[in-house]
Parts: structure tokens; C-alpha cells; sequence
């Protein structure tokens, strides 16, 4: 796998430590950036005034092969970050917290409602009737999203008497899916669902007779290596400030078949639950209805 080079932060690094006529080449990508990755060779040399040579050995100094992998790896840089380096202009830049709490919470609302709209009944209730009977449950994501909401289900299920665990590492993850089999259960969450290793962790373990639920994108390679997915497909913000409201959506849909799993199996989750709220009365005195777990 290609290391990934950050183009636009090493050309800010090594600004005026390029020898002289690599500098004008330097200079010149970081005034035409975008214009850059569909330029000819020939066309950048006339431009900057160097000859082609100078243009290659430039490429060569940013760690590429040549200008082809040069423009290739600049377009890609510039792919994800065009909305940092040109962020759209918001209609309220205040920073003052009533508007900021209304604005944060409004995307919530709205993402929420998306998913009412979005969620079939008929998926939710066959993902549950599948948790509901697994032997085991392993909740998997990559990166700080999906972690997150991989390990809040973890955390929700275990509570209602089904073995479960998150795991984020993707070599652990394939380990773990080489020892399912047909009782057990690999929830993948992902927005995009197209990280390899939960691809590559869902196929290693229906190949042992596991299922295989994802939350994903309904058109994504992670939902194609699914028995069912749970399709989620929200729009982000165009306020790159603010931290994503689509785990919350998936925190919201965990919660949704967590419930439904629970009403499932009304006596072992009653028990467990009593259980759970004896063990932390030590620590947590009853006085009325409380969370578990605090």
C-alpha cells in the first residue's frame, strides 16, 4: 500500500529550501494548486520558466516517482482538502453559545428525522431477531466515529445477557472473525463502508457461517459482504467546525435495535438488568428509577 503524502503540508514545509529554480516551481504549484493537477508538463515548465527536467526533479524532492504521481497525489490531497483550505462561508459566523447550541442541536434534530425517514422497519426487525439468538456479538469500526459507536453497543448489549465486545484493530478484527461460526454474529459499522479491514473481517466470517449485520451505506462494498444491512446514508454539514451528528444517528439506531432485542427476550434481559443494578448498589445508592451504570 502507497504511504500517503500530505503534497500541500510538505510543500509549506520545505518552502525556500528548494534549490532556485525548484523554488519557482514550488511557488508556482502553491498559487495554482488546482490548476496544477490537470496541467501538461510542458505547459508547467513555459509557465514557471524552467525547463522540464527541473519540473521532474521537483516531483522527485516531494518523495514522488515523477509529475504523473505528482498531479495524481496533489489531486488527491486536494480532494479532502478543499473544504479546509476554502470553507464555505457560514450565514452566522458568531460564536456566541446560544447560537452555537441551537446550530449543533439543529443538525442533530434534523439528521434524526432524516433517519425516521430512512430506517425500514422490516431490517430493524430482522437484525433483531438475529442478535436476539447470537451466541456472541462483536461489534466492529475503524476510526473515531464508528469506534465509538462500535464500542456503545458493545456496551449496550452485554446488559441484556449477549456476550459482546467492540473491537477497532484491524488485525484483531480479522483474527476474531476467523473464529465465528453459524451462532455467532459481526456487526460492521461504518458511514462510507468501504474500510478494508471490516470488508475483509465480514467475508472471513460468513466463510465460517457467521452473520454478517452492517450499518453502512446501502451502496457501499461493506453492504455487498453483509447478510443485512441496516442503509444509513446522511448528508454532512457544511460547517467543518462542528463534529459530525451522523454518530449520532448511529448511536440512535444502536438504541432502536437494542430495545427491540430487549422486548425479544423480556425475561433473560429483566434478569440480567436486576442483576447489574444489585451489583452497584454499594456504589450507587437506590433513590428512584436511575440510568445503570450511572
Amino acid at each position: 500500500m502507497q504511504p500517503t503524502v500530505d503534497i500541500i503540508s510538505l510543500l509549506r514545509r520545505k518552502a525556500g529550501t528548494f534549490p532556485a529554480r525548484e523554488q519557482r516551481v514550488a511557488d508556482y504549484v502553491q498559487d495554482h494548486l488546482q490548476d496544477v493537477t490537470t496541467i501538461a508538463l510542458s505547459d508547467l515548465a513555459q509557465n514557471v520558466g524552467v525547463s522540464e527536467p527541473t519540473v521532474i526533479r521537483f516531483c522527485r524532492t516531494l518523495g514522488c516517482d515523477g509529475f504523473r504521481d505528482f498531479k495524481i497525489r496533489l489531486a488527491q490531497n486536494l480532494a479532502v482538502s478543499m473544504q479546509y483550505l476554502a470553507p464555505e462561508d457560514l450565514a452566522d459566523d458568531t460564536t456566541a453559545a446560544d447560537v452555537l447550541s441551537n446550530h449543533v442541536l439543529g443538525v442533530i434534530v434534523d439528521n434524526l428525522r432524516l433517519l425516521r425517514e430512512q430506517l425500514s422497519s422490516t431490517e430493524i426487525d430482522r437484525a433483531a431477531d438475529i442478535l436476539a439468538n447470537a451466541r456472541q456479538i462483536a461489534f466492529m469500526g475503524v476510526g473515531g466515529g464508528s469506534t465509538t459507536v462500535a464500542f456503545d453497543a458493545a456496551n449496550r448489549f452485554f446488559r441484556l445477557g449477549i456476550p459482546a465486545q467492540a473491537q477497532s484493530d484491524g488485525y484483531l478484527q480479522r483474527m476474531l472473525a476467523s473464529t465465528f461460526g453459524e451462532e455467532d454474529v459481526l456487526f460492521a459499522i461504518s458511514t462510507s463502508g468501504r474500510p478494508t479491514e471490516l470488508i475483509h473481517s465480514a467475508a472471513i466470517a460468513r466463510q465460517y457461517g457467521a452473520k454478517v449485520i452492517s450499518m453502512t451505506h446501502p451502496q457501499s462494498p461493506l453492504a455487498a459482504e453483509s447478510d443485512l444491512v441496516i442503509g444509513i446514508d446522511m448528508p454532512e454539514n457544511p460547517d467543518i467546525y462542528k463534529p459530525t451528528a451522523t454518530r449520532h444517528v448511529f448511536l440512535a439506531t444502536i438504541d432502536i435495535i437494542a430495545t427491540a432485542v430487549a422486548r425479544r427476550t423480556p425475561d433473560r434481559t429483566l434478569e440480567k438488568l436486576r442483576r447489574i443494578r444489585s451489583s452497584l448498589l454499594t456504589l450507587n445508592p437506590p433513590t428512584g428509577r436511575q440510568p445503570i451504570g450511572d
